[in-house]
């Protein structure tokens, strides 16, 4: 039983328990370590005080953008939101927030290898200090 306890810490991409867990940066945004948390050639663009966005995964059936806002009391979290896009560009809407790992294990069911790239993205911010992964209940 205390080697299950153990392991249940290990929380794996793709199962419903990843579902449960979000990135938390270390830091606030702000103007000197935005371009940091640029993604595949995109920058966070504000949306209003205290709220980012960038897209992460755009295809016609489905699509995933980060937004990161201090979301958890004042962690700054990076969630993904849906957005309705129409005229093929235009963003009228973004869904609630989603949980990290939530929407990348959803994003794994459209794309297992865009959900791999987004998660390494993830692995560099940990591994620059930039932040790091939280159980959330």
């Amino acid at each position: 039983m205390a080697d299950e306890n153990k392991n249940e810490k290990e929380v794996t991409p793709g199962t419903p328990e990843f579902d449960h867990m979000a990135f938390r940066l270390k830091q606030a945004v702000n103007e000197e370590n935005l371009r940091a948390l640029d993604y595949d050639g995109n920058q966070l663009q504000k949306i209003q005080d205290n709220v980012y966005v960038m897209p992460a995964y755009i295809d016609k059936n489905f699509n995933l953008f980060f937004v990161v806002s201090p979301l958890i009391e004042n962690d700054w979290i990076i969630a993904f939101s849906k957005a309705t896009i129409e005229n093929g560009n235009e963003i009228t809407d973004l869904s609630e927030p989603i949980p990290t790992g939530e929407g990348l294990n959803q994003l794994g069911e459209h794309s297992p290898e865009d959900a791999n790239k987004i998660l390494k993205y993830f692995n560099t911010l940990v591994d620059a200090g930039r932040g790091e992964w939280k159980l959330v209940k």
